[in-house]
């Protein structure tokens, strides 16, 4: 029978099943070229030795999580699976995980470790001290010829300049760093001057900053009793240290304004309260100048008042002489009435009209004829003069 006719679609996907299938995740080590890192997120590199090469893609959820970036001419182990790309039937290893060439053994090493002092309890959060918010004296273990010591410098004369320095130096490389770094911590432990300590250095590569991943350092870490900072590497690199340390910093300059924090904040919060304070006093001061303004206006110059004085003398004798004026019209219109009155209850207003009063011996006005006697002398008085009579006759009433 004539074989099967396939097509190339068909038959690139038995290929990689059977790649797939035949060939288990593993190692492969090479030499990164031709690296490409699309917008995508997804990593395509060739991965080359002396001999042969192949090509290799890594996507995006693998590739945000390297601890590293990956760039062409290094040495690289890659964790992979064999498999084809279809469409165009290249043979090609999905990877998985990368890291630099030679620190497989390191980086088992330093999972170890990590795992046993975590069990220790030595990056236990309830262990780490609190930072001093002032710290006056600030010890730096790192090297002197180092970059960072520099930057750390640098930040210090930036933010606090006022803040004693001093410098540990030990190297941070190298078979001889990890026991210097622990009698530098040691040391600074014994003098007991400082307030903080910062443990730095720059990058570099898991073998470059291996010192920092000693046990001894960790314990020296855990048991200094002054609080420390750990600024190792960049952002990405992680160390024992620090997981150790009181505090990680993200650089070296990180952990110069970590421990100069305090002092800025209290800058910023000295401005703010001479700034308050400012605004408060102009306030005040503008509130008075105002209250000051209006008492002025009700200020008047001597003179002013005098005038004024006088002025108001003039009136309260016009308003006197007035009141006066009134008080004698309405007391001479009183008076008149009272004359009236009184002419009108004067006897002899009523005698000149043509009466008499009759009088006795006493002088008594007679009002009834009851009064009078037969016989009695009585006395008329007229409007005129005046007669002596005698009561012939009496006729009351």
């Amino acid at each position: 029978m004539p074989p099967e006719i396939i097509t190339v679609t068909e038959l690139n996907r038995l290929a990689r099943n059977a790649l797939e299938r035949e060939f288990s995740t593993r190692w492969v080590t090479g030499e990164i070229s031709n690296l490409t890192l699309a917008t995508s997120g997804h990593l395509y590199l060739t991965l080359k030795d002396e001999n042969a090469q192949v090509r290799c893609a890594m996507f995006r959820h693998r590739a945000q999580g390297l601890p590293f970036r990956p760039e062409n001419g290094q040495q690289v182990e890659a964790f992979a699976k064999v498999s084809l790309y279809e469409p165009r039937g290249d043979y090609q290893l999905n990877i998985e995980s990368l890291r630099r060439a030679g620190l497989g053994r390191l980086y088992e090493a330093f999972v170890q470790l990590r795992e046993k002092l975590a069990r220790a309890g030595l990056f236990n959060e309830q262990n780490k001290r609190n930072l001093p918010r002032f710290p006056h004296t600030i010890g730096i273990i790192t090297s002197p010829q180092a970059a960072a010591f520099q930057d750390v410098l640098a930040a210090f004369k930036r933010r606090a300049p006022h803040v004693r320095l001093i410098l540990y130096p030990t190297r941070v490389q190298g078979q001889e760093a990890a026991a210097q770094i622990v009698e530098a911590l040691t040391l600074a432990a014994s003098h007991a001057c400082c307030d903080l300590l910062l443990l730095v250095r720059g990058g570099g590569s898991l073998e470059d900053l291996w010192p920092f991943n000693e046990e001894s350092v960790a314990q020296a870490l855990s048991t200094c009793p002054i609080p420390v900072i750990s600024g190792v590497g960049h952002e990405t690199d992680l160390t024992i240290a620090d997981l150790t340390a009181d505090y990680r910093a993200a650089t070296p300059t990180a952990a110069a304004e970590i421990a100069s924090a305090g002092w800025v904040q209290a800058t910023q919060e000295i401005e703010q309260l001479a700034q308050a304070l400012r605004s408060t006093l102009r306030a005040t001061l503008e509130k008075h100048m105002q209250r000051l303004d209006l008492l002025s206006r009700r200020l008047v110059h001597p003179a002013q008042r005098l005038a004024r004085t006088r002025t108001d003398l003039l009136l309260l004798r016009q308003r006197l002489i007035l009141s006066g004026q009134r008080h004698l019209q309405r007391q001479t219109a009183r008076l008149e009435r009272l004359s009236t009155g009184l002419s009108a209850l004067n006897p002899t207003a009523v005698l000149s009209r043509g009466y008499a009063i009759a009088l006795n011996a006493e002088s008594q006005a007679i009002r009834d004829s009851r009064q009078i006697t037969p016989n009695e002398t009585l006395t008329l008085r007229f409007a005129k003069g005046s007669s002596k009579v005698v009561a012939i006759q009496i006729f009351p009433d």
